[in-house]
């Protein structure tokens, strides 16, 4: 995975403006609905639905928020059937987009994810256009401030709990894991103290598509309108800019 520093800054400036536009509880809240609704209420049985609410209690979510949303998923309240789609694109430059989206009107979610493309530079494909250039994997990041043993020990820690890799950065000590391994390799690293700032399954791209100029405002600025989509969960892309031309935007 190394070489993708400046995509994962990028994805860093996501999840921060993500949760200042205070729109992280409600997706959630439909990510929750579906785990609960495909493999049933109770966490304990159901790894999908214990993965999003250990993500959920991590953005400070209310309990409340929580069981109304498994509620809702297994009938006990009365709620909407949300359905999970996957729209594929180009962005500015060529930047490989997928969107990944929950939502109630199949038909309104996609005439706004195709308007969000041709309105700032990109097109939407076909399915399947762009998701071979990505691979699936758990990604967690444990903060350097946390950690209390080497570097080396700290690998052979995240080794012998199954991960596959592990990068060291600035911000902390990146693992990725295949996606059938990130339940476990979590769970072991968590019962032997280790914390997280970030513990999700996400789409790591191949390759990363150097862009410039006006193309990287239109393509963050697609990002944005993106985010400002109640639909939208998830947004990847290979997107890869000069940092000092990201901190002036």
């Amino acid at each position: 995975m190394a070489g993708h520093s400046k995509w994962k800054n990028i994805q860093r400036r996501k999840n921060a403006q993500d949760a200042k536009r205070g729109k992280v509880f409600m997706k959630l809240a439909k990510e929750i609905f579906v785990a609960a609704k495909q493999g049933g209420g109770d966490p304990d049985t159901n790894a999908s639905l214990r993965l999003v609410i250990d993500k959920a209690k991590a953005n400070n979510m209310p309990n409340d928020n929580i069981d109304r949303a498994i509620k809702k998923a297994t009938g006990d309240l009365d709620g909407v059937n949300y359905e999970e789609m996957t729209y594929e694109g180009y962005g500015p430059g060529g930047v490989a987009v997928m969107v990944s989206v929950l939502t109630d009107n199949k038909n309104r979610t996609a005439a706004e994810v195709r308007h969000a493309f041709n309105k700032n530079g990109g097109n939407l494909g076909e399915n399947g256009c762009v998701s071979f250039m990505f691979d699936r994997k758990g990604y967690l990041v444990i903060p350097n401030d946390s950690v209390d043993i080497s570097e080396d020990d700290l690998l052979l820690e995240v080794i012998e709990a199954g991960a596959e890799e592990m990068e060291t950065t600035e911000e902390g000590f990146e693992i990725y894991t295949e996606p059938e391994d990130f339940a476990s390799v979590k769970d072991q690293l968590q019962e032997k103290g280790f914390t997280f700032t970030t513990a999700e399954l996400t789409m790591i791209p191949q390759t990363t598509s150097p862009v410039s100029g006006d193309d990287v405002e239109k393509m963050i600025n697609l990002i944005d309108v993106l985010e400002d989509n109640e639909d939208v969960q998830d947004i990847y892309h290979n997107l890869e800019a000069d940092e000092e031309v990201m901190n002036q935007l």
